[in-house]
């Protein structure tokens, strides 16, 4: 064995440090690698097993940090070159192999509902969802086996969708036996709902055998289940089903389980017996290198400075920044202009105020309120009186309070509500809870960032 391959443990270990690599990201990646051979000035590393995008992503990802150790190392500049150890597939082949990999998968993909676009390959990754993005890696390499269930929770647009199809993607590249399946609560609703208004137990027995047959659940969004009757019985048997069997569930919420107002106490404790996730807004690195990402994925070329001026302006979530530069990239093509910040501020502006304050009213808070509890604006604005209604008409009348100079006669109004008595009250109720109860200060301080990013 040459010199390098008597030294490779103390390479990997090398690497790890040196470039900071969580234990996830080494164990998954970096680990199992090996060496083979050294030819002249280029080293040859296994990638144990025949998957093409684990070879890519290795190349793209750890290539340049393999050459920079083992040439600092070993005191002489290497080329590192990487091979599939199944099929001792030389790299300058990955691509014929990636075809006819994605022709065999892609009816896997279609059949459990996967988004091509959503894998951990262009998942960028933060200080904001560092955490969720190690956790579902975990889960997609052991699926079933480890944090199970896998709770990912945070607002609209931070990537929780596309952490879940990652996951079903990995799995599917991996373990192409596993019967993987993503659904979204609407779709899961809407399907129980049609198995009861057939009146047929077939129908019904055929929803279950979907569900409860497979090996990884992914259900995005349960908020919209809970409150459900039905649909909440029908999915809490599934979970049973499913997790006595061994079998991977993962699910997305805008929201931690002790924050859902009307959640059985028997659905919260199954949600937290596995391992809860949260991603939080990005920060203005993270919204840089998503942006550069888009550009790298779409082919459009963006200079710095736009990306600067996006990125510093747009702070919500991971969709908005994605729907600015696309406005931005169409504004261009349709004028046939050269992409400038001039032109970036002109197709933007209605987006972007950076010398103007953002106009808050009552509508908007409303609406930002009704998104984050999963609930219809009209639902708050109306004399119903329902539990999942409470809290965030309470929420509603205490930020445009504190938030606009509305008089409470008018957000009387506005909430149809008789007098102003009934909004003081519930200011106070919510002035009230803030003094004790963490977690509803954590729901203002997101609310109020989604009502004005700045």
């Amino acid at each position: 064995m040459s010199y390098v391959g008597e030294n490779w443990e103390l390479i990997k270990e090398t690497l790890k440090k040196e470039y900071d690599l969580s234990i996830v990201a080494y164990n998954t990646w970096i680990a199992p690698l090996k060496f083979h051979s050294e030819e002249g000035d280029v080293i040859n590393v296994l990638i144990p097993g025949n998957q093409a995008h684990i070879l890519n992503y290795i190349i793209k990802k750890y290539k340049d940090f393999f050459q920079v150790t083992i040439s600092e190392l070993m005191d002489h500049n290497y080329d590192v070159n990487f091979i599939l150890e199944t099929a001792a597939t030389p790299v300058g082949e990955e691509e014929v192999v990636e075809r006819k990999l994605e022709s065999t998968n892609d009816h896997l993909y279609r059949q459990a509902n996967l988004v091509a676009k959503y894998t951990f390959d262009n998942f960028v990754v933060g200080n904001n969802n560092n955490f969720a993005h190690s956790a579902a890696l975990a889960v997609a390499e052991s699926p079933g086996e480890d944090f199970n269930p896998l709770f990912i929770y945070g607002g609209s647009g931070l990537g929780k969708t596309h952490l879940m199809h990652s996951i079903g993607h990995y799995i599917i590249d991996n373990n192409p036996n596993m019967k993987v399946l993503y659904v979204n609560s609407e779709t899961f609703t809407n399907e129980v709902i049609e198995g009861i208004r057939s009146g047929s137990s077939s129908a019904m027995n055929k929803l279950r055998d979907k569900y409860r047959t497979v090996d990884v659940l992914l259900i995005d969004d349960i908020q919209f289940i809970i409150g459900k009757e039905s649909t909440q019985e029908e999915f809490f048997h599934t979970f049973n089903t499913l997790y006595e069997a061994g079998k991977a569930i993962i699910i997305s919420s805008d929201k931690h389980p002790k924050q859902m107002e009307t959640l059985d106490a028997r659905f919260s404790s199954r949600f937290q017996m596995g391992l809860l996730a949260d991603i939080q807004p990005p920060n203005y690195e993270t919204r840089a290198a998503i942006l550069y990402k888009i550009a790298e994925t779409s082919h459009k070329k963006v200079g710095n400075e736009i990306v600067e001026y996006i990125a510093e302006n747009i702070k919500s979530n991971i969709r908005e920044l994605e729907g600015a530069f696309n406005k931005l990239i169409a504004f261009a093509k349709i004028n046939n202009k050269e992409i400038t910040k001039e032109l970036a501020e002109e197709a933007l502006k209605d987006m972007i105020y950076p010398d103007k304050p953002k106009m808050i009213t009552p509508t908007i808070i409303i609406q930002v309120v009704a998104e984050h509890y999963g609930v219809k604006a009209e639902d708050i604005t109306s004399k119903k009186r329902n539990a999942e209604f409470v809290l965030p008409r309470q929420v509603v009348m205490y930020l445009c309070r504190e938030l606009t100079e509305v008089s409470l006669t008018d957000i009387a109004k506005i909430l149809d509500k008789k007098d102003h008595t009934t909004i003081m009250h519930g200011v106070n109720k919510i002035e009230e809870q803030l003094k004790t109860n963490p977690d509803l200060v954590s729901q203002i301080d997101i609310i109020k960032k989604k009502i004005n990013p700045i």
